[in-house]
């Protein structure tokens, strides 16, 4: 059907003229230094087909090229980026945000109600300030505990990477390194993950990647304050150098009376101890997997007291799980027995009825061993049994009187008899 010169001239002065697109941190990329290409009425829109400017750029080094794929009404109207569509807040798809702002949606998807509800929707967003959301992301509730829990607070740039190359995937691809896609092996075809349509994701519904997101936060782990009721404190992980304790102050005391606040800056942690359980309990609930201060993620854990820290001391990590023992290593050693004070002291374990001397006994020399030749000393072992070697004469000091030593009547040398025959003339 043909349109009148009037609607015609209507449409054509409410098509989109911006001057800089709605983009979140990742698909704008780390760089701040970037070039972008403008085209004045490109293409339409994927979502109320209306023609409105393009950019396109290059997010980074080794990424592809990224261009806006919806146009700034649309994208004002549901809060989030103009090329991936995820919320600018949370960084989440918009099923999600819907289902944990509980919003309902109610844009129609017939043209000619959209194109009367996309016009109105514009009136009223030049009544509102630029920096607000729209639509009904702008009248929800400021915060949901689901969705800070998944929010994202650091940009994923790996979402900015080329595709994967087809040819490479067939073995036809001859650019080697020069090429511009990725050469890596694609994902199971039947992965819900594979198959994600861009107004499937605008409008919050059969949006896989909103689906994994639900699952997960239905089987978060949750905080359970501990049985002894004498704890009071919580230990907060992960502060990296920009949180302070004035930070953790401005954010904790709304719970209840805060009494220390202690910050280990070589663990990166802190331990804050409140007045009360009471309060101890509703600073755990509301700050647990969703504390995000100075766009860094906490983690919240409860403390623990000095006599449970003391008992699990043993094959315990310091993470707080318990270790399993290594098999192999040797047990502990038995407690001593206790000593009798009137009993003297054996420290030996030697038999009180054997007399001292019948005890001193010598012990064999180590295999490998010799003792010394006779003359050079007292051996180091003292051999046994009936074949010993003879023992070698004692020194001069302990010989007794009237016996003299000569060395050539030493039995063990060569040629002793033969000298002692011929001196006594045998």
């Amino acid at each position: 059907m043909a349109t009148s010169l009037g609607s015609n001239t209507y449409n054509r002065q409410n098509w989109e003229d911006a001057d800089f697109p709605i983009l979140c941190q990742t698909c704008l990329g780390e760089n701040p230094y970037i070039r972008m290409t403008k085209e004045k009425y490109g293409k339409e829109c994927k979502i109320c087909a209306r023609p409105f400017t393009v950019f396109r750029w290059c997010p980074g080094t080794r990424m592809r090229f990224k261009k806006t794929e919806v146009c700034q009404t649309c994208s004002k109207m549901k809060n989030v980026c103009q090329t991936c569509l995820l919320d600018l807040e949370y960084g989440l798809p918009i099923q999600v945000r819907d289902t944990g702002l509980a919003i309902k949606d109610d844009i129609p998807r017939s043209d000619v109600n959209k194109e009367y509800f996309t016009q109105n929707m514009e009136r009223e967003l030049a009544d509102l300030d630029a920096a607000w959301p729209g639509g009904q992301g702008g009248k929800a509730a400021s915060s949901s505990d689901m969705l800070l829990k998944l929010a994202r607070t650091t940009p994923y740039y790996k979402r900015n990477r080329p595709h994967i190359c087809s040819f490479w995937v067939k073995g036809e691809c001859r650019r080697g390194e020069e090429c511009p896609y990725r050469h890596e092996k694609p994902t199971d075809p039947d992965d819900p993950l594979a198959d994600q349509n861009i107004k499937d994701r605008y409008y919050g519904i059969n949006d896989p990647v909103a689906d994994k997101l639900l699952k997960r936060a239905s089987t978060m782990p949750r905080l359970d304050p501990p049985d002894d009721k004498s704890i009071t404190t919580l230990y907060i992980a992960g502060l990296g150098e920009t949180v302070t304790d004035g930070d953790l102050k401005g954010f904790f005391y709304q719970f209840g009376e805060i009494r220390t606040i202690t910050l280990v800056q070589r663990q990166q942690c802190a331990f804050i101890q409140f007045a009360t359980r009471q309060a101890a309990e509703m600073a755990a609930e509301n700050s647990f997997n969703k504390l995000i201060i100075n766009g860094q993620r906490l983690t919240v854990k409860w403390g623990r007291s000095q006599a449970a820290r003391g008992k699990e001391g043993e094959g315990v990590s310091e993470m707080g799980t318990r270790l399993d023992p290594v098999p192999g290593l040797p047990g502990a050693l038995p407690p001593p027995p206790p000593l009798d004070e009137e009993a003297p002291a054996n420290y030996f374990n030697l038999d009180p009825s054997t007399s001292p001397a019948v005890m001193n006994l010598t012990l064999p020399p180590p295999p490998g061993l010799n003792p010394p030749p006779p003359g050079f000393g007292p051996p180091m072992f003292h051999p046994m049994g009936p074949m010993a070697p003879p023992m070698p004469p004692p020194p001069m000091g302990m010989r007794p009187p009237g016996q003299i030593h000569y060395p050539s009547q030493d039995p063990q040398r060569m040629g002793a008899h033969a000298a002692h025959g011929a001196r006594h003339g045998d």
